[in-house]
């Protein structure tokens, strides 16, 4: 075990350069390593052991080849769900109690584990979800830097507390874990996201039911075999596949359960947050809820913007990773002095995506995540067409094989209009005409999102006044409105983008923690 004087600084997991050809390779061999074991087997995990679910089972395919099954996973069911609560709660007793250094070594090992594995990890995510070589090293990177970053933080807060000093007593403030916490991630970062919204309370000292993405059971079920693998203790990181009907429901209102750590759409969420007010019989306090919930994120681009540097940020912001970010740049806003120019440049970069399989490290653009998702977006797109927006790029799936959609732009935007306002979750983009910097920070605060946001231009003044007025939980200068990292970027939104969390940041393991004042009278 490390002490804490050998506990270095945090610092960011690098990105992988695959321009190198040794790098390249492996990862190739990964893949085929990965691809030749599929269809993986994915059972659930209570207390210390595999069993299989009392709902069956079912399956997560390859958005990017469908005939391609990528893990049959077992279904749990409510009974499974029961039994995992129950003994995640008999485990918080002797898990709360150790020292954050003991909780703090199993995470630091995953993350030394995970390293020399990441390769593995990412592989798994370019079939299971569609991510490209670069965003599915990104996920993996994401998800070590939680494991090490809240590893530190679960140190940091158990360490003394600073209080006022008075005469004749005592005083100590200690902040104490909650209990039992349901975490459900969402699809689209099934590692980084699935890690942090799960370790981060084990760090703390609570116990946690973990219900993964129905998409992402695989990648998912290799983390769990990684926890495994270092020991952590029986119940305390508990497994249980299945429906949010089932599954996710119950969690959410079973009295047992203290919070529920949430990242998913803006209904679900609001549909969590309703079902969490409620009290239920026998339970004797408020539940917690930590939900980021999505975003309809811009991108300002003002006349005395890099018109160059805003233009390839832009396609990575929009593009990347199928658009199926909740950071992503679905808003495009653009002085008109600049409008035409800036399209001219941005609008070959669209039209010349590569796209494909994601296994081909060629391949920019992959498929959405399943078929339902798809169709949300070409209704989207169909909306677009009938409000009169122009289109002038894609619109159309891009192959039969998966759920592919061609990176699609739209022009003529109005701020009233579907794809201005609406969450598509998907490669398209709305660009409005603003004429002056004032109606496009209106534009960009239109929305009943706040997640995130971009700026562009030189002007130090208007700088200045983009940093207070424009309403986003991150706000980035002159750089895209994606990519946050861990300790750098604290990562959370305001309205209905959540409850105003920040993942990686010193924050977050407050939220599941409590305060308690011990004083003591001198004699």
């Amino acid at each position: 075990m490390q002490t804490t004087s050998e506990i270095t600084p945090f610092v960011n997991e690098p990105f992988v350069d695959f321009s190198s050809e040794e790098n390249a390779s492996a990862f190739r061999a990964a893949l085929e390593k990965t691809e030749s074991s599929l269809p993986v087997i994915v059972r659930l995990h209570i207390d210390g052991e595999d069993c299989d679910g009392g709902a069956g089972t079912f399956e997560s395919t390859d958005p990017s080849m469908v005939s391609r099954v990528v893990a049959n996973s077992a279904k749990g069911n409510k009974e499974d769900a029961l039994r995992a609560v129950a003994g995640a709660h008999k485990a918080f007793g002797e898990w709360s109690r150790r020292s954050a250094a003991d909780r703090a070594e199993y995470l630091f090992k995953a993350a030394r584990i995970m390293r020399l594995r990441k390769h593995e990890f990412s592989a798994m995510m370019v079939y299971e979800v569609g991510k490209s070589w670069a965003e599915a090293d990104g996920d993996t990177a994401e998800a070590i830097d939680f494991l090490e970053f809240y590893a530190r933080e679960a140190l940091r807060w158990e360490r003394e507390q600073p209080l006022t000093r008075i005469p004749g007593e005592s005083n100590e403030l200690h902040y104490i874990p909650l209990g039992v916490g349901a975490a459900i991630p969402p699809w689209n970062f099934p590692l980084a996201i699935m890690v942090g919204v799960a370790m981060a309370p084990i760090a703390a000292g609570n116990c946690m039911v973990l219900k993964p993405a129905s998409d992402s059971p695989g990648i998912a079920s290799m983390f769990i075999d990684l926890m495994k693998e270092v020991g952590l203790p029986a119940g305390v990181l508990q497994f249980v596949p299945g429906s949010g009907s089932d599954v996710g429901n119950l969690l959410v209102e079973h009295p047992q359960i203290r919070f529920i750590n949430f990242t998913g759409s803006m209904e679900v969420g609001k549909g969590i947050y309703e079902k969490a007010g409620k009290t239920g019989e026998g339970q004797i306090w408020l539940k917690r809820v930590i939900a980021e919930m999505g975003g309809k994120d811009f991108m300002l681009i003002d006349e005395d913007a890099d018109i160059d540097k805003a233009v390839q940020q832009t396609y990575a912001a929009a593009f990347g990773f199928q658009g199926q970010k909740c950071s992503a740049c679905s808003r495009l806003i653009l002085h008109e002095s600049i409008h035409d120019q800036f399209m001219e440049k941005f609008l070959p970069l669209v039209e010349a995506t590569t796209v494909g399989h994601p296994s081909e490290q060629k391949n920019f653009l992959a498929a959405m995540i399943n078929e339902s998702a798809m169709n949300d977006a070409l209704k989207g797109i169909e909306e677009a067409k009938k409000a009169g927006n122009t289109l002038v790029a894609g619109g159309e799936r891009a192959s039969e094989e998966g759920w592919y959609l061609q990176p699609t732009v739209f022009t003529g935007v109005g701020r009233n209009d579907y794809i201005f306002q609406t969450e598509l979750f998907a490669p398209v983009v709305a660009v409005h005409k603003v004429q002056s910097f004032e109606e496009g920070v209106e534009a960009a605060n239109d929305t009943i999102f706040g997640l995130t946001g971009s700026y562009f231009g030189k002007d130090e003044d208007k700088i200045a006044r983009a940093k207070i007025e424009l309403h986003a939980g991150n706000l980035y200068i002159n750089r895209k409105c994606t990519g946050a990292l861990v300790g750098a970027h604290p990562f959370g939104g305001f309205n209905m983008s959540g409850t105003d969390s920040k993942a990686g940041s010193r924050d977050y393991l407050g939220l599941f923690l409590q305060a308690k004042l011990v004083s003591r009278a001198n004699k």
